[in-house]
C-alpha cells in the first residue's frame, strides 16, 4: 500500500451523528431563542470551528449560563446516540477490508462520552488500533495538534500517513499538521472549501483505488 497509516475522523466520515449532534443543540438553543439554522452549522461549525454557543454569548447570555446549556446538549446528544447511530453506508466493508492490512486510527473533537456510546453501538472500534477524542488534546480541529498527536503515535514518516475527513475544519487541521488528506464531503459538509484536500472522493468504499 502507498499508505501506512490511515488517521479517520469519525462524525460525518464513519457514522452519521452530525444531525443528531445538530438537532440537539439547535433544541437547547431554541429554548432560549436563539435559531440555530443549517448554514450557520455549515458555514461556522463545520468549516470554522466555531461553537454553536458562540449564538448565546452573542445574545448575552453569561459563561455559567452557557455552561449548563452545553450540559443540557450533551445529555440530550447521548439520548439520541442510543437510538440514532447508523454507520454510513460503505463503511463497515471497507474497514473490514483494510482490517489487519494498515495500521488505523480514529481522531475525533467528540467527548470521550459520546465517542465511547458511538464505538458500543455500532461495533467499529474493533477495526482501530488507537482513538484520540476531543479530551485528549488542549485544542481541537481545526488546531493540528490532534493529527499531530495521532502522527507522533504511529511513528511513521508524515508522508506514509493518511487522513479522511469530511469537513474544512478537519482539512486545516490535517495540512496544517503536514499530512496527505482525502475529503468524503457530506449533505452538511458539501459546500465547505476542499480546495486544499489531496482528494476529494464521493465515497468511502473509493478511498481503496488510492491506497
Amino acid at each position: 500500500m502507498k499508505f501506512a497509516a490511515i488517521f479517520w475522523d469519525n462524525d460525518g466520515t464513519l457514522v452519521d451523528t452530525e444531525p443528531a449532534y445538530f438537532r440537539a443543540t439547535q433544541e437547547v438553543l431554541k429554548k432560549h431563542d436563539i435559531t440555530l439554522t443549517h448554514e450557520w452549522y455549515a458555514n461556522e461549525q463545520l468549516k470554522k470551528g466555531r461553537s454553536a454557543f458562540d449564538l448565546a454569548r452573542e445574545q448575552g447570555l453569561s459563561e455559567g449560563a452557557i455552561l449548563l446549556m452545553r450540559k443540557e446538549r450533551d445529555e440530550l446528544y447521548l439520548n439520541f446516540l442510543n437510538t440514532e447511530v447508523r454507520v454510513i453506508d460503505g463503511v463497515r466493508p471497507t474497514l473490514q477490508f483494510l482490517h489487519g492490512k494498515i495500521p488505523m486510527g480514529i481522531v475525533t473533537t467528540s467527548d470521550r462520552v459520546h465517542f465511547t456510546q458511538i464505538m458500543e453501538a455500532t461495533q467499529l472500534g474493533q477495526y482501530f488500533d488507537f482513538f484520540i477524542t476531543g479530551g485528549d488534546v488542549l485544542h481541537v480541529k481545526p488546531d493540528p495538534e490532534p493529527y499531530l498527536k495521532a502522527w507522533e503515535q504511529s511513528g511513521l514518516p508524515k508522508e506514509a500517513c493518511l487522513v479522511i475527513e469530511d469537513t474544512e475544519r478537519g482539512l486545516i487541521a490535517a495540512k496544517a499538521a503536514g499530512l496527505t488528506c482525502f475529503v468524503i464531503p457530506n449533505e452538511l459538509s458539501k459546500n465547505n472549501d476542499f480546495s486544499k484536500a489531496d482528494r476529494i472522493l464521493k465515497n468511502v468504499e473509493e478511498l481503496l483505488n488510492y491506497l
